[in-house]
């Protein structure tokens, strides 16, 4: 049902560049597209800068995302309109724009890159988190929308990713998660995106430990896991990150 060769986009080029260099190494074709998704004027583009330059949109990944690590009542102003443009707001508009297409060619999927933070907010990750819900919420409200039609979408649930460049900046704080927590690596989570997609899942959530009994209970009694989160750990791991990139900024 899917076709076409991939667009790879973000605001770094020179790591573009080198998984297109890799992509084309095994016959694929494949183009690199620059883009500060924090301007959504460019980001309401992308999509007809991909099909100009590749052909049609058939699959939509919005894996971009900033975070910053602070206490709410001290985060600058600009950092969050940033995580808001850039997590919710821009794929928002990445999925209106490659929508028409997908219907009009009676095929396509999105997949929306969320995080474990949208089902349990974190304290000192608050803005990151309520973005992340807005993405787990925009897909159920799509697939609703939408379960008629010949296209679908997905919500990936990550945890901690290890060698992702976010989780990576706490282990370079000395900030590491624990058993409890758990962490998971960046190729099953590429993995859990195409599973997504072949099998049209609406949710996957893949932390690296057996979460879905707390998010069950968070639902069922939100003081109890309030106070679980606490003991294992959780909300000082970014309370201790935020403490550190505050002394940074200094």
């Amino acid at each position: 049902m899917i076709s076409g060769p991939p667009s790879t986009t973000g605001r770094r080029e020179e790591a573009l560049n080198a998984v297109v260099t890799e992509l084309r190494s095994l016959g694929i074709r494949a183009e690199v597209l620059t883009v500060d998704l924090n301007d959504l004027a460019q980001a309401e583009g992308l999509i007809e800068r991909a099909e100009r330059a590749l052909g049609p949109v058939d699959v939509l990944v919005n894996n971009a995302g900033v975070e910053y690590c602070s206490a709410f009542d001290q985060a600058p102003r600009n950092e969050l309109l940033e995580t808001v443009s850039v997590n919710l707001t821009a794929p928002m508009l990445l999925t209106h724009a490659a929508l028409p297409g997908m219907l009009d060619r009676g095929r396509g999927h999105v997949v929306f890159m969320a995080s474990a933070a949208g089902k349990i907010g974190p304290a000192f990750e608050a803005p990151y988190g309520a973005t992340k819900a807005g993405l787990i919420a925009l897909t159920q409200g799509l697939r609703q929308e939408f379960r008629k039609r010949p296209v679908s979408f997905s919500v990936v649930t990550p945890g901690f990713v290890a060698g992702d460049g976010m989780y990576q900046r706490m282990v370079e704080d000395g900030v590491r998660s624990n058993r409890l927590i758990g962490s998971t690596t960046i190729e099953r989570i590429a993995n859990d995106v195409l599973n997504a997609i072949r099998r049209d899942l609406p949710e996957v959530v893949d932390t690296g430990a057996p979460v879905r009994p707390v998010l069950a209970l968070s639902q069922l009694a939100p003081r109890t896991t309030e106070r679980l989160v606490a003991r294992i750990g959780l909300d000082k791991m970014f309370e201790r990150t935020a403490e550190l990139r505050g002394r940074a900024d200094r």
